[in-house]
C-alpha cells in the first residue's frame, strides 16, 4: 500500500519574522497531524516536518516517534505552495 498526503487543514501555529521562520500544523485526510517548519529567506521552502502523536503512523504504523513524514517533504511543500496560505 503507497501512502499518499493530502492536506485537508492548514493552521498557522508560530512564526519568527526576524529568523523567516513560519510552522504549521496540517492535518490529512486520514486525521494524522504534522507540524511544518518552512523558511522565507528569501523563497519560502520546506525545513523540516514532525508528525504529532494524535494517531499511529499511517506508514509504519508505530505509535511513537519516526521519521516517515520527512520522506514526504515535497509533497507537503507542493501542497502547501498551491493552497498559497503563506
Amino acid at each position: 500500500m503507497t501512502f499518499k498526503p493530502v492536506i485537508k487543514e492548514i493552521v498557522a501555529s508560530d512564526r519568527n519574522e526576524e529568523n523567516g521562520l513560519h510552522q504549521f500544523v496540517v492535518t490529512l485526510t486520514n486525521q494524522a497531524k504534522c507540524r511544518l517548519f518552512f523558511s522565507k529567506n528569501p523563497d519560502w521552502k520546506i525545513i523540516g516536518v514532525n508528525r504529532l502523536l494524535n494517531i499511529p503512523c499511517p506508514i509504519c504504523r508505530k505509535d511513537y516517534y519516526c521519521n516517515c513524514m520527512s520522506n514526504y517533504t515535497s509533497e507537503f511543500e507542493q501542497q502547501i505552495i498551491e493552497l498559497n496560505p503563506l
